[in-house]
């Protein structure tokens, strides 16, 4: 197989659909994706077995068990996935959606029409659950989509991707409308982010090293975020009840994940009284610490933190610590080390709750919430693609409306420009 040729292909088809489902109606996508949620849930014993081929091959290969974990597909994660594609369904179709519009002095009226983004490429790693997902939201927003799936899920991804065709087919849509890469050569990621002719978006999801590679070579746009170093700064006029609440949820109650506070910022003067507080509770939650000499001062058996946790996107029970004279120092370490992801603030001081809200500059800045709030679904999206922490053209999870554009309509009646 010439993967130059086969990728150019994929791509051909996926713009000569885009343009079928730039014109379907929300009930032929809405149909489309509730019959590939019962195909899924029909299919979910042939889509288990397919599990079991990628969890063989991944387990001589040997992949972690967090990995692995990842991996695999129960009857549950099938249900959850079937689940996906209905409330996908359930949304507000954003294509065709008229707003600003308003008359000119001239009499013709103007306004912006949000419209797909034409093709996406998606290339992911691992869990398999994402091929659903991705696929639903891309045809929910009329979009074509070409799935580049890891290596380690070929066989689920290929197995959720005949459901998915199967629910197309009955839809009356084309199954192009939805390709997933059928080989697991390399040389496929190079060919898809260099198709300048036929796809319009790049979408990477997974680890840095993919991320990277994907910045560095595409010819087409990226929606992406590299690293997810996300702070909570806890203010000297913030209630500590709230405040140990928020720091103790956004770094514990999940670990792996992108939104997941690494370092916690305290103010001087609360630091002596909160501070052995909070390492109470990650201490029983079996959280590792790192301090600055005066975090280390105040709890003496943590490990000191060097110039890279600051830097550091652990994704484990890891958490960085570092004491600042307030609000000003606090800003100043987020600008310096953080990723634009995600910032919270603690405070009852409306005026530096503003100020903070105004000066970090993130995808998403919150105010008294855990940073774990940072997604998709708890931001009534209902799904995302992921998280972008660019500045153009989707900024913060990517929804059905990050996965679309909008162009300028006019309407007149024979007007003519004098």
């Amino acid at each position: 197989m010439d993967i130059k040729d086969y990728m150019q292909n994929l791509g051909c088809r996926a713009r000569k659909v885009s343009r079928v489902l730039a014109r379907a109606g929300a009930e032929e996508k809405n149909q489309a994706l509730e019959m590939a949620a019962s195909f899924i849930e029909r299919e979910s014993q042939a889509l288990v077995e397919a599990n079991h081929k990628d969890l063989a091959a991944g387990r001589s290969k040997g992949l972690d068990e967090a990995l692995l974990d990842r991996l695999t597909l129960t009857e549950a994660r099938i249900a959850v996935m079937a689940e996906g594609l209905r409330q996908i369904a359930s949304l507000s179709d954003p294509v065709g959606a008229i707003s600003d519009l308003n008359y000119r002095p001239s009499g013709i009226q103007v306004g912006r029409m949000r419209v797909p983004l034409g093709v996406i490429g998606i290339i992911y790693e691992s869990r398999p659950n994402v091929t659903a997902d991705a696929a639903g939201l891309c045809l929910k927003s009329g979009n074509a989509v070409i799935l580049r799936g890891g290596s380690e899920a070929f066989h689920s991804n290929q197995a959720i991707a005949c459901c998915i065709h199967q629910g197309l087919e009955q839809a009356g849509l084309p199954q192009e409308a939805v390709q997933v890469v059928e080989t697991t050569d390399r040389l496929a990621v190079g060919a898809l982010i260099t198709q300048e002719e036929h796809v319009d978006v790049i979408i990477p999801r997974g680890g840095r090293s993919l991320i990277e590679r994907i910045s560095q070579e595409a010819k087409i746009p990226v929606i992406k975020h590299l690293d997810g170093i996300c702070h909570v700064y806890i203010d000297d006029r913030a209630d500590l009840d709230k405040a140990v609440a928020i720091a103790v949820n956004a770094k514990c109650q999940r670990y792996g994940v992108c939104n997941a506070m690494e370092t916690l910022l305290v103010a001087r003067e609360i630091a002596a009284e909160i501070l052995p507080m909070m390492g109470e509770h990650y201490r029983s939650a079996g959280v590792e610490l790192r301090g600055c000499p005066e975090t280390q001062g105040l709890l003496p058996h943590i490990e000191p933190a060097t110039e890279e946790d600051w830097h550091t996107e652990y994704l484990a029970p890891i958490l960085a610590i570092r004491i600042v004279a307030g609000l000003d120092e606090a800003i100043e370490h987020i600008t310096h080390y953080g990723s634009h992801h995600t910032e919270t603030i603690v405070t009852e001081d409306f005026t530096r709750a503003r100020r903070f809200l105004t000066e970090v500059d993130s995808s998403s800045v919150m105010v008294n919430a855990s940073t774990r709030f940072a997604d998709g679904f708890e931001y009534g999206l209902g799904a995302e693609i992921g998280i972008s922490t660019d500045k153009l053209h989707a900024r913060g999870p990517v929804g059905l409306e990050g996965l679309t554009s909008q162009k300028w309509i006019v309407l007149g009646n024979g007007h003519i420009r004098e």
